[in-house]
């Protein structure tokens, strides 16, 4: 299973006496449990399929003249779209740095440098092996007011609830 999903659930057409109407496709983005969402046009997912070609051999794309902009057409792209973006993520085990920038995925360095040519290297070797640890670990819930005998303190509860409810909140 690969840590970044997406879909497009939605698409909008925009209109403005600029240019002509084109459409713009929301993309939902769900990486290591959080969800974003980005919005792009047809001509951005074209952009993106020419630099993914210097790199990887991507899926074909969505066809880029539609002869009509009704809606049953414009959900075809969609979902075209979609499988497109999933089909990238499906086949290649590293992600190119050019479609996690086109999701807006902050990207680490996979592999530590071994080399610095010399040259100041600005990626530590340390940066590159990030991993999350846990700095409080509850073994029951935390929310849950301690009985008389417990040695945890309500202050800890009360200040855990009141910065994750009410960081605005200023002491007394």
């Amino acid at each position: 299973m690969h840590p970044v999903r997406v879909s497009i659930p939605s698409f909008r057409s925009e209109n403005n006496s600029i240019e002509k109407g084109y459409t713009v496709f929301r993309i939902d983005v769900l990486m290591n449990g959080r969800q974003h969402a980005v919005e792009k046009r047809y001509s951005e997912f074209h952009t993106l399929h020419k630099m993914l070609k210097k790199s990887i051999k991507p899926p074909e794309m969505p066809s880029k003249h539609v002869r009509n902009w009704v809606p049953k057409v414009l959900e075809q792209r969609r979902l075209g779209l979609e499988l497109y973006l999933q089909s990238i993520i499906m086949e290649n085990g590293v992600l190119p740095k050019v479609f996690l920038d086109f999701l807006n995925i902050r990207h680490f360095p996979s592999v530590p440098k071994t080399e610095s040519c010399g040259s100041f290297d600005t990626e530590s070797e340390e940066s590159s092996k990030l991993s999350h640890q846990p700095v409080l670990l509850f073994l029951r819930d935390p929310y849950l007011l301690p009985s008389a005998h417990d040695a945890f303190s309500n202050v800890v509860i009360e200040g855990v609830v009141h910065g994750v409810f009410y960081p605005d909140l200023q002491p007394r």
